[in-house]
């Protein structure tokens, strides 16, 4: 009886393992998660310039700016992370130590921030 148990419990592991092992994303995923992100910054950009000042005495127009600063406000911030950690991953590769990494990283976010907001 102790063996079965014992069987069980190893078996049982066994597809816990095989279950939970990493799996990595496909290689298309980051250009298209980039790709419908940029998408949308330039939408909500679009659709903040099409908006004259004049109609937004009327709070009831507010919905559709206030939710266009917001979806591009996000899409802006995945934009930032998702080029900072390509950049991350690159250099890991190239062997740079954690700290040079790390510090590269707060300059790259800068600068991307900027970019993308420049580029509006």
């Amino acid at each position: 009886m102790a063996d079965m148990s014992e069987q069980a419990g190893s078996d049982f592991e066994r597809l816990l393992r095989q279950a939970l092992q990493p799996v990595d994303p496909p290689e298309t995923l980051s250009t298209r998660l980039e790709a419908t992100l940029t998408n949308l910054t330039e939408m909500a950009a679009e659709e903040l310039e099409s908006w004259e000042l004049s109609a937004m005495r009327d709070p009831r127009n507010w919905a559709r700016p206030a939710a266009a600063v917001a979806v591009g406000t996000v899409a802006g911030a995945g934009l930032v992370v998702l080029r900072v950690r390509a950049q991350q991953k690159r250099r890991r590769a190239a062997g740079r130590s954690p700290g040079q990494v790390a510090a590269r990283a707060v300059r790259d976010s800068l600068r991307e921030a900027r970019r993308l907001a420049g580029r509006r």
